[in-house]
């Protein structure tokens, strides 16, 4: 899409939508390389076009890695530190930019529709290890993570959704947590623990994650003081009702979009958590302490006092 739309804008074709098609119907979507090329309108111009982008030129890149639970503000900076564009101008067209080419971009929601949300893009995207072309656009190198996020949403998934009575931005905040409380082989059971606490009638309607509450330490990981009070100049800068939304101690269900940007395996386990925890209704985990014979385990509870328990198996409580 990104190909079409640059080859339209430099008047080398005349419809974007076309030339994609023209390109799918050949099969020749992977032949195409990035680099820079010197291309001619005529006849059979989509066939000398294909063939010319189908054929290696050397281009300056740059390898840019993105760890899964990477927030929208370090992505930047990291886009940034690499030479490609200023922090401020990825994060103005991630979040102002049009993406509407993309499927996922219109179960997004509006900033007018989420007025709680401290920023569009977060969650959207997608972690990976990207090569970028120096000297592209902005908005292509926004797109080249938004293209990646939406190839990982099949038809199958949005049919889940709905079948689950659940939004894309549901998941996707789910998932961000799941992430940033896992992002392991425990991603599944984490995911549904909280999902039973956003089940309907739920004992413990909160969340209550400590990846993002009102604790106010550079040593948690935590989305409101390590990410959004410095973006507002300082904690006591942040509206409160971002304040509100996002601290899961203080307010019931899901913040109003993602604290990270997800990787599949946490997505996939929000969309699809373990059966078992499922039947047994665990509201509680907690990981095992630093330093301990138990550190990086996790221990699932049912009720308060079963969690107070393993609060002091894992070597946090006495």
């Amino acid at each position: 899409a990104s190909i079409a739309n640059r080859l339209k804008d430099a008047g080398v074709i005349r419809s974007a939508y076309l030339f994609r098609w023209y390109v799918g119907h050949k099969g020749a979507a992977a032949k195409l390389q990035y680099g820079d090329f010197t291309l001619q309108t005529g006849a059979n111009a989509y066939d000398a076009i294909i063939a010319a982008l189908s054929t290696y030129a050397k281009a300056e890149t740059v390898r840019v890695t993105i760890p899964e639970g990477t927030t929208a503000i370090a992505i930047a900076r990291k886009m940034e530190e690499a030479g490609l564009c200023s922090a401020e101008d990825f994060l103005k067209e991630a979040n102002e930019g049009d993406f509407s080419a993309y499927t996922f971009w219109q179960y997004v929601p509006e900033d007018k529709d989420a007025p709680d949300r401290f920023m569009k893009c977060e969650g959207y995207l997608f972690p990976e290890t990207y090569e970028f072309l120096k000297g592209d656009t902005v908005h292509n190198y926004v797109a080249t993570f938004y293209a990646q996020f939406d190839a990982q949403i099949t038809d199958a998934m949005y049919a889940k959704l709905k079948e689950q009575g659940m939004t894309l931005n549901e998941l996707v905040t789910l998932a961000s947590f799941v992430q940033e409380e896992a992002g392991n082989s425990q991603d599944s059971n984490v995911a549904q623990v909280f999902r039973n606490r956003l089940a309907e009638g739920s004992p413990y309607p909160r969340l209550q994650s400590n990846t993002s509450s009102h604790i106010q330490s550079d040593a948690d990981n935590n989305y409101l003081w390590n990410w959004v009070a410095p973006y507002y100049g300082g904690w006591d800068n942040i509206p409160e009702n971002i304040v509100s939304a996002y601290d899961t101690y203080h307010t019931a269900g899901l913040t109003p979009g993602p604290i990270s940007n997800p990787g599949y395996a946490a997505i996939e386990a929000a969309l699809n958590p373990d059966q078992e925890y499922i039947d047994e209704g665990y509201y509680f985990f907690v990981t095992g302490h630093p330093g301990t014979d138990v550190a990086g385990q996790y221990f699932y509870a049912k009720t308060a006092d079963e969690h107070y328990q393993n609060c002091v198996k894992a070597g946090w409580a006495s």
